[in-house]
């Protein structure tokens, strides 16, 4: 083994390390504002895509969790910007942890991995640029990966909270 392969996979750990870490902090402090609200929930924690992804689930329904993703996730959004604060305040560092509640992201995913492979088809077959709605950087982040998957490329247009993808033909 190389030097340079030798210190590539230590990076590597401690990368994984440093998420983990991100997500043991996560998960305290999302425990904390579980048990301040009163709710019942289990903490997931996985590292997913170079980022820290941790989940409350239910076993008895998500009705309760309903009320921490909000009306179109916003709740959630904030719920997420408040943990990536209190991981930055333990570690120092700039968090880009992922917070799912319910399986709202998961589900919101999906439904945007189908959109962006309709745009895409859509501008394959008329050969015209296709304007989505705006979206939040996390919907925008999902479909541009679902435009390349489908092998177009895709830019996002507009300024916040008004930014859009368009995705363009080959």
């Amino acid at each position: 083994m190389t030097e340079g392969t030798t210190s590539a996979a230590a990076e590597g750990e401690d990368t994984l390390t440093r998420l983990e870490q991100e997500g043991e902090i996560a998960a305290d402090y999302l425990e904390g504002l579980l048990d301040i609200a009163d709710l019942d929930g289990d903490i997931d924690m996985d590292v997913e895509a170079d980022r820290a992804a941790v989940s409350i689930i239910s076993d008895t329904g998500s009705r309760d969790l309903q009320k921490l993703v909000g009306r179109d996730g916003e709740v959630l959004e904030a719920l997420q910007e408040l943990t990536r604060l209190a991981v930055h305040r333990e570690t120092g560092d700039r968090s880009r942890l992922m917070l799912d509640i319910a399986g709202y992201r998961a589900k919101k995913r999906a439904e945007l991995s189908e959109l962006g492979a309709k745009a895409a088809a859509e501008a394959k077959s008329t050969g015209e640029s296709v304007k989505l709605k705006p979206m939040t950087p996390f919907e925008r982040k999902v479909v541009h990966d679902a435009v390349k998957a489908a092998g177009l490329r895709s830019e996002s247009e507009g300024e916040e909270p008004q930014r859009f993808v368009v995705v363009l033909p080959a």
